[in-house]
């Protein structure tokens, strides 16, 4: 079902926490009469019926013959002051997975239907407790990989975006306000054409393109990247893996050829969450198995956002060396890592731009992960402490306001008649009421919300 389509008038249920063994679950609840349907599951059905909002409620969840499932707190919200704007509760119970799905199944005996995905933030949305951008930062902060695409989304969440663009907003609105009253009341046609004050114009297309440029910057944190180690065998790439992730996920061994495949693990380098894989090493070899590794390998430096290329330092570099990071960087970043720089001397030798490490002391790796960092964001604008898109969505319709202001700017010194001029503004707000939901349609709202957990 699409979000849609949903009947925003029933009441709903849904676990709200993962299903694994914790300590406590959740399951909520939402919709007109919540508290009266749940009290009929409930040991205590008249202290939960007439508990006053924001208040604690303890007892147990019954199933329909009246046996106790289990022990419980019941978070009681009066509409309009909750979640969803409804009158809702969250049924806090022992973590398990059967006891977590008892309860919720007596919930459901209740006359409670299950919640479709997203439906609570969609509830959230259609009674005015959270703009468009809001929601989709609930999302957000729940997928966010790294303390920095949660602070960023946790930004969004309290408002920072919603307010820019409000603001924004009046400054456009302002304008049109300006030209339709000369336009209506004229006193003669120059007053007319001298109605019009780009300043204000001027100002909310400045802000709507620092919009845009803190997008490519914020992406980066959110989506994050993929990160190559590549280099011969023995080099060290696996040993580095591990030192990385601070844990022994790869199998280290002086064979040559001991990785055959890829490994990968999430890691956070400098607030970028980075897919990081470990590959086989470079070299040429008769091992059918060892050949096919060396050739994804060689397939994953292509595709990576960045490569880092570990030398091992006692040997130092040859023309094989060069010849694979010359054609890593004609497509993207690569660090030259200059590994076992422990062994005496060795460190010394590295060449200009290299990182001399070590796997096995530690050495060298927070200048290594500092260096990835700097290199993947190269690309991007520098991140800023003001607000940013949190979506390409967002991004799209922010560029379609902007553009639609220069249009009305040109417009205006060109000489075209100021009705046109406000087609032009008018196009910038309807972007603008796109992105917060003043102005969106059900395909946007589809998409914005199919993609939510259930309980969510």
């Amino acid at each position: 079902m699409k979000p849609s389509e949903y009947d925003l008038d029933e009441p709903i249920a849904a676990i709200a926490t993962a299903l694994a063994p914790a300590a406590l679950a959740i399951v909520r609840v939402s919709g007109a009469n919540s508290l009266s349907l749940l009290a009929a599951r409930f040991s205590r059905p008249d202290a939960l019926a007439r508990a006053p909002g924001n208040t604690l409620v303890h007892g147990w969840i019954v199933d329909g013959t009246g046996t106790r499932v289990d022990e419980v707190m019941v978070a009681c919200y009066r509409a309009p002051k909750s979640f969803t704007g409804e009158e809702s509760a969250e049924i806090v119970c022992h973590g398990g997975v059967a006891v977590a799905l008892a309860c919720y199944r007596a919930v459901l005996g209740a006359g409670f239907r299950p919640a479709e995905r997203g439906e609570f933030t969609l509830r959230a949305f259609a009674h005015g407790k959270a703009d468009l951008t809001r929601s989709e930062a609930v999302r957000e902060i729940i997928d966010s990989r790294t303390d920095a695409a949660r602070s960023a989304a946790a930004d969004r969440l309290a408002g920072s975006l919603a307010g820019e663009l409000a603001s924004i907003r009046d400054l456009v609105v302002r304008s049109l306000a300006a030209i339709g009253v000369e336009i209506e009341y004229p006193e003669d046609e120059e007053t007319v054409k001298g109605s019009f004050d780009a300043a204000p114009v001027s100002e909310a297309a400045a802000r709507l393109a620092s919009l845009e440029s803190a997008w490519a910057a914020d992406r980066l944190v959110r989506e994050g990247a993929t990160v190559v180690l590549a280099g011969k065998t023995n080099a060290g790439k696996s040993s580095l893996f591990n030192a990385i992730l601070k844990s022994d996920r790869a199998i280290v061994s002086s064979a040559h050829g001991t990785t055959r495949d890829w490994l990968e693990a999430e890691v956070d380098f400098g607030g970028i969450p980075v897919r990081l894989f470990d590959t086989a090493g470079i070299r040429d070899t008769d091992d059918a198995i060892e050949a096919e590794g060396v050739a994804r390998s060689r397939a994953l430096a292509r595709g990576a956002d960045a490569v880092i290329y570990l030398v091992d330092a006692t040997r130092g570099t040859d023309a094989e060396d060069e010849a694979f990071l010359s054609s890593v960087r004609e497509k993207t970043a690569a660090i030259l890592v200059w590994n076992k720089a422990d062994k005496a001397g060795a460190g010394d030798r590295a060449p200009e731009g290299a990182i001399p490490a070590s796997a096995k002391t530690g050495a060298g790796i927070s200048e290594l992960v500092a260096a990835v960092a700097a290199a993947l964001a190269h690309d991007a604008s520098p991140r800023s402490d003001g607000p940013a898109p949190g979506s390409e969505r967002q991004r799209a319709a922010i560029s379609l306001a902007r553009a639609s202001l220069e249009h009305a700017l040109s417009a205006e010194r060109a000489g075209f008649p100021l009705d046109a001029v406000t087609q032009d503004l008018e196009d910038a707000l309807s972007a603008i009421g796109e992105i917060t939901g003043e102005t969106t349609g059900n395909d946007v709202l589809d998409a914005v919300f199919s993609s939510f957990c259930v309980g969510k």
